[in-house]
């Protein structure tokens, strides 16, 4: 393997100058620059990082922690990151906790010892504990997509309880008044944030709905398969449903699809979370489309000027908007009520 030294010999120049060419650190002239280049190309030289983060005690490595990879929504973030930290001369790790707290806890000690220099989580659990844990060891960490109640940090999440608003009130102008919420654990912001939007919608027209009409479960598939079916075998039957996220609407639509419902003929389906164009031929389901790319891209910006020492002198929580997109799957329910009077459920 060729060596720094070998390097400066076959560029006939000194190691200094190498150095500084391999971290773009002081002058170099245009010829010697261009022959140091040309033998690192040459030899196949691979500079030492660790060497060089024991020197300047950086890594240039972020780390990015999700909770489901496998979700296009999580992917789109990952690209979001992995695009701006590269621009930045940073690497990526990737970490993926299936909504584990253990596996949280333990991926965030492997992270430690590798010497990230900064973490973007999605945090498995909305608590403070995994936050403060990463600051009494120094290591800046921006939260992403959730909320970290309790922690004094900075924020970059998608406006959940006013998607939730929306799609409620899209469905209610609809004219549907038995509408089923099927949403992730009441621990988890997003699903209690979620929660908290639609039943704002029903205030603000002054209705109440059903008090059993949210359920909480898993942001999975099964997850949303198993709410389904037991709203279908309630003591009430809905016509719309709303989602949580992309998959539990999946979850939703195969449940009403094995029950011999048709979407949105018996019911309506809406959801939170856009699925890329590129992964169907034919977008269907109506939702709250979150910028997943650009929250990457604007967490991975403020780590950066955390990073840098440029950053604001107080936590920020930026919440970026959704963009609610109606689709096929959601239409007026089959038979509107006569009228719709103050107080109706």
């Amino acid at each position: 393997m060729a060596t720094i030294r070998d390097v400066a010999q076959r560029a006939g120049v000194s190691t200094m100058t190498v150095s500084r060419v391999l971290n773009n650190s002081g002058y170099v002239s245009t010829d010697a620059r261009a022959r140091v280049e040309a033998a690192v190309a040459e030899l196949g030289y691979v500079p030492n990082t660790l060497g060089l983060s024991l020197r300047f005690k950086r890594t240039k490595t972020l780390a990015l922690v999700v909770t489901d990879i496998t979700n296009p929504f999580f992917t789109s973030m990952a690209r979001g990151v992995e695009d701006l930290a590269t621009q930045h001369g940073f690497s990526t790790i990737l970490c993926n906790t299936d909504e584990s707290e253990t596996k949280q806890a333990d991926y965030l000690t492997i992270l430690l010892q590798k010497r990230v220099d900064g973490i973007l989580l999605v945090p498995a659990r909305s608590a403070a504990d995994p936050v403060k844990w990463l600051q009494h060891r120094n290591v800046p960490v921006v939260i992403i997509d959730r909320q970290a109640p309790g922690a004094r940090v900075d924020c970059v999440r998608g406006q959940s309880e006013a998607g939730g608003h929306d799609l409620t009130a899209l469905l209610l102008d609809m004219g549907h008044r038995d509408i089923a919420v099927l949403t992730g654990p009441a621990s988890v912001s997003t699903a209690s944030d979620r929660a908290a939007g639609y039943e704002r919608a029903w205030r603000e027209r002054g209705l109440t709905p059903r008090a059993d009409a949210i359920s909480h479960g898993h942001f999975t598939v099964p997850s949303g398969y198993a709410m389904t079916e037991q709203v279908l075998n309630g003591s009430w039957r809905p016509s719309a449903l709303i989602a949580g996220n992309n998959f539990i609407a999946i979850g939703a639509y195969r449940a009403l699809r094995d029950a011999g419902l048709t979407v949105p003929d018996d019911m309506s389906l809406v959801t939170f979370d856009n699925v890329p164009d590129n992964l169907v031929l034919e977008p269907f389901l109506t939702v709250a489309a979150q910028p997943a790319y650009e929250m990457g891209q604007v967490a991975t910006k403020v780590l950066l000027e955390r990073l840098a020492g440029s950053g604001p002198a107080d936590c920020v929580d930026i919440q970026l908007p959704n963009t609610i997109i109606v689709r096929g799957s959601s239409a007026p329910p089959r038979e509107l009520p006569l009228t719709v009077t103050q107080g109706e459920r």
